[in-house]
């Protein structure tokens, strides 16, 4: 019998083993399948009313301060300053009232990392907005989180909110962590730059780093060939033998597209004193305001906040709901880049404790 038993336990362990492993690749199946039938699908655009949201969130907070019988006043005044509210929203609609119509801000969020991955929705977004924003009322907000990235991927998404810019619609970038290196370049397209007190902004220069296992592979007898057709190819290699001629040239690129980013920035915020801020190095909040790399201190919160008395504040996002290989690659990277930059923070800038 104990025999029996311990076969039996042994058995409902295998078969559980299998089922989780089946489910496993069903999954991973259906997810890929998914990918495939979701090439073309543009995703959805969703709408955050922040007006509602604030009022809400004031609302609450006031109806558990109050008694009972405060409570009951207080939502008697609610209600007639809805109806009233209803009433003059049907009266503008109809055309009797001919005041003039406060204008609408347009929130749009960017969380970037390395290839600036956000850019396909930040592109949506923008196109969806730029079709039905007002450039003499209207208003967009950008909030901006990026440590930088890869010079082509934080190009196209800068431009992107160029195209804001060229419409005449006015533009502010909101920084509550980090917009340094690509992230700045992004930020500094905006009329106005809002950034929190503690905010990381700048870092205005160019970075390339390879490994090379040349003499790796030369101590073990391993020969590796680098074919090229054209001079400047190939400058600098991982396993090649990398020459003074290669690494030359690839410094003499990385100057050039040093050069352009500076531009870029000059262009774009001409009070700034370009080569005294264009050395790599980063400011915080009220340092950077000192260095005119932002315009303000204030955190996106109070911004927005103050922004609903002047009109209509509308979150707008753009989202494809992931796969599940997605999910886990996207949190494998994010915990990567995360975990990378807060080692770079503490030699760079030293860790509060």
């Amino acid at each position: 019998m104990e025999f029996v038993t311990e076969f039996g336990l042994f058995l409902a362990k295998a078969v559980t083993v299998v089922v989780a492993i089946v489910a496993i690749i069903s999954v991973i199946v259906a997810s890929a399948q998914k990918v495939r039938d979701d090439e073309d699908d543009d995703g959805d655009l969703k709408i955050t009313r922040l007006n509602e949201k604030y009022r809400k969130l004031k609302e609450s907070l006031e109806h558990k301060l109050l008694d009972e019988h405060q409570r009951k006043l207080q939502e008697k005044i609610r209600k007639k300053a809805e109806k009233t509210k209803k009433k003059l929203a049907k009266k503008a609609r109809s055309g009797d009232d001919a005041g003039e119509t406060k204008g609408r801000i347009y929130v749009l969020d960017f969380h970037g990392d390395i290839k600036a991955s956000d850019t396909d929705t930040l592109r949506k977004s923008i196109t969806a907005v730029l079709g039905v924003a007002d450039p003499q009322k209207d208003e967009v907000v950008v909030r901006l989180e990026s440590g930088g990235g890869m010079v082509h991927s934080y190009g196209l998404a800068a431009a992107q909110l160029d195209r804001i810019r060229s419409k005449g619609i006015r533009l502010t970038a909101c920084i509550d962590k980090v917009a340094a290196s690509g992230g700045y370049m992004m930020a500094c397209v905006a009329d106005r730059i809002v950034a929190s007190p503690f905010a990381i902004v700048g870092s205005i220069g160019v970075v390339a780093q390879l490994p090379n296992f040349h003499r790796l592979l030369q101590k073990h007898d391993v020969d590796f060939e680098v074919l090229t057709a054209g001079e400047h190819k190939r400058t600098l290699t991982i396993f090649g033998e990398n020459t003074d001629k290669g690494r030359r040239k690839f410094l003499e690129d990385l100057e050039d597209t040093h050069v352009l980013f500076k531009e870029y920035v000059s262009e774009r915020r001409p009070a700034v004193d370009i080569s005294a801020v264009a050395n790599g190095d980063i400011w915080f909040g009220k340092r950077a305001m000192d260095v005119q790399l932002v315009d303000e201190i204030r955190t996106s919160d109070e911004y927005l906040i103050d922004a609903c008395d002047r009109g209509e504040v509308v979150g707008v996002s753009f989202r494809r709901k992931r796969t599940l290989p997605e999910k886990l690659g996207l949190a494998a990277s994010t915990a990567m880049e995360q975990t990378v930059w807060r080692v770079l923070s503490v030699f760079r800038n030293g860790k509060i404790q």
